[in-house]
C-alpha cells in the first residue's frame, strides 16, 4: 500500500486562518479595538466557563479590561490549524502582572468558529490563575 499525503489546506481554511491571525495581531498586539466591529459577529459567544463574553461590545470590554490589567500584554501565535469553519490557535501571552511586577507567560489553546468571515464562537483552554484575578478586578470596577 502506498501512503498518499494530501494538502488539507483549502482557500476557506487559509482565509479563516488569515482572519484569526489578523484579529489577534490588530486587536491585541496593535491595540486596535475598532477591528472588533469588522471581525466579530454580532452574536459572538465565548463558551469559556470562567470568562464569559458575548457580542461585539462584550469582546471590546474584555479586550479593554485586559489592556487595563496588563498594559504590556503581547500575544504570540505559535500554531494555527484550520478545518472547515474552525481555526485552532495555540499561543502565548506575555505580560507584567501589575500587582507584583512579575513577568508572566500564559499559554493557551482556543478553537474559533467563523461564520461569514467573522468570529462567531470561541472555546479556550488555559491556566487562567495568573490572569483572571486582575481582569475580573478591572471588569468589576465598571
Amino acid at each position: 500500500m502506498t501512503d498518499i499525503l494530501l494538502d488539507a489546506s483549502t482557500p476557506q481554511s487559509n482565509s479563516n486562518k488569515q482572519i484569526v491571525r489578523r484579529f489577534f495581531e490588530e486587536a491585541f498586539n496593535n491595540r486596535n479595538i475598532a477591528i472588533v466591529d469588522e471581525l466579530i459577529a454580532p452574536d459572538f459567544i465565548n463558551h469559556n466557563a470562567s470568562f464569559k463574553v458575548r457580542g461585539i461590545e462584550g469582546v471590546k470590554r474584555s479586550i479593554a479590561a485586559q489592556f487595563e490589567a496588563f498594559p504590556d500584554i503581547h500575544t504570540t501565535i505559535e500554531d494555527l490549524i484550520s478545518e472547515r469553519d474552525k481555526v485552532v490557535v495555540r499561543a502565548r501571552d506575555r505580560f507584567t502582572r501589575t500587582t507584583d511586577g512579575k513577568l508572566v507567560e500564559l499559554t493557551w489553546i482556543e478553537i474559533l468558529r467563523l461564520e461569514n468571515g467573522k468570529l462567531a464562537e470561541a472555546w479556550v483552554e488555559a491556566d487562567m490563575s495568573a490572569f483572571l484575578p486582575q481582569v475580573n478586578e478591572v471588569l468589576n470596577k465598571k
